[in-house]
């Protein structure tokens, strides 16, 4: 994911208590999963409460990445990478419902969300200097290990078949977790949340003062300002682009998004994919998934899931869903 939003600070309200005293709009920033993460929040209770949530999101975030950052060794996905090829490794029911979850977003995106393509992926490193583009036969190894339908798994283990064969839950993990943390935040009793993981957000009820949160969408053609806003309360947003991660080579431009299908970047005239939806994870999938599909295929299968609505910026055009006009705001 690039970083598309610019979440514009909520003003307070003269008396949300109804006491003379405006609830705060409090924060709470902390990095993790390699990213910066920030939750804005009303704690109607006051001190007490707003510190228990605070203990509670940062544990579940830190207790997430442990488990399933393929960055640490000693977590349980980096257990069952080490193990490909070799060894059937025993898993807990929380990764079996993450398996499970691997299992229909593949399906739902028609296997453009694949968590076995990290060969792949690793293969395009944007970041290599000089940065080179695979050969065919690297390509071709590459593509050898990749497929869901070759994870094996049976009740309490899995098992990757073969050796060089990984799991990687970034397509989807970050996004997962700011549903999660806004689900923390409701069962906490706090009354507005603003939940942004790498820009990736998820906004329950209202700011104080403001008939929504308001989120600032990034100029893909101007990375670092804003194109427009949209309002958004009970939904969850994020996009999709390659305008900032990349590297050129012989010439010619490669973005950091990869079909796992053909295992190439993608090269459809798409610049950025940006998603409304009921939840985070689900506005994620989607917005890669429509990405990598680009123009006009992205837009129809947005338009295929209901509730959601999009935007998709291509080099010379834009389009969007019939209802995505309703959540444009004035900045």
């Amino acid at each position: 994911m690039t970083p598309p939003f610019q979440p514009l600070q909520p003003q307070p309200a003269p008396d949300e208590a109804g006491d003379g005293h405006a609830f705060p709009l409090r924060k709470l920033a902390f990095h993790a999963m390699a990213t910066a993460c920030e939750v804005q929040y009303v704690a109607p209770a006051g001190e007490v409460q707003a510190a228990a949530f605070e203990r509670a999101a940062v544990a579940w975030v830190q207790a997430f990445e442990a488990k399933y950052s393929r960055f640490l060794p000693t977590s349980l996905l980096s257990r069952i990478n080490a193990a490909a090829g070799r060894d059937w490794v025993p898993v807990d029911p929380e990764m079996e419902a993450m398996l499970e979850l691997c299992q229909t977003l593949h399906f739902m995106t028609q296997g453009v969300l694949d968590p076995t393509a990290l060969p792949v992926i690793q293969l395009w490193n944007w970041k290599r200097q000089p940065p080179t583009v695979p050969s065919d036969t690297q390509m071709a190894e590459a593509l050898s290990l990749v497929g869901w339908a070759k994870v094996k798994r049976e009740p309490g283990r899995v098992f990757l078949p073969m050796a060089g064969m990984a799991l990687d839950f970034g397509g989807f993990g970050k996004e997962y977790a700011v549903d999660m943390v806004a689900r923390l935040a409701t069962e906490q009793g706090l009354s507005a949340v603003l939940v942004d993981f790498g820009h990736d957000l998820r906004a329950l009820g209202v700011p104080p003062g403001r008939p929504a949160w308001h989120i600032g969408l990034e100029d893909p053609f101007r990375p670092g300002t804003c194109r427009e806003s949209v309002g958004l309360s009970g939904r969850g947003i994020a996009s999709s682009g390659d305008y900032q991660r990349s590297f050129v080579a012989e010439g010619r431009r490669y973005g950091h998004i990869i079909d796992p299908r053909t295992g190439r970047p993608v090269a459809n005239g798409c610049i950025q994919a940006t998603v409304i939806a009921g939840t985070c994870l689900q506005a994620g999938v989607l917005s890669t998934t429509a990405f990598v599909l680009g123009v006009p295929r992205g837009l129809e299968f947005i338009q295929s899931c209901p509730g959601a609505e999009g935007l998709l910026v291509a080099e010379d055009s834009r389009a969007q869903t019939r209802g995505f006009y309703q959540y444009l705001a004035m900045a």
